[in-house]
């Protein structure tokens, strides 16, 4: 099964959109729902891990497309 792949901006974009919603819950008093904050803390950690590798891979790709294959 194929998966489709997320840039770097897009998993970025939902990073930002998880800290909003962290942000709204706080404002609102839904952060006082222990479980639904331990979820949402978990969806942002592995959105910043998948946006970090994401933005690592491609830079990477970029350096590779630029230079050439790195020897050595």
């Amino acid at each position: 099964m194929l998966y489709p792949t997320m840039s770097a901006h897009d998993l970025h974009n939902q990073l930002l959109e998880l800290h909003a919603e962290r942000a709204l819950a706080e404002e609102t008093g839904v952060a006082n729902i222990a479980s639904y904050m331990a979820d949402l803390e978990r969806d942002i950690a592995r959105s910043k891990a998948a946006y970090v590798g994401a933005a690592v891979t491609e830079l990477a790709t970029f350096r590779g497309e630029l230079s050439g294959r790195n020897w050595g």
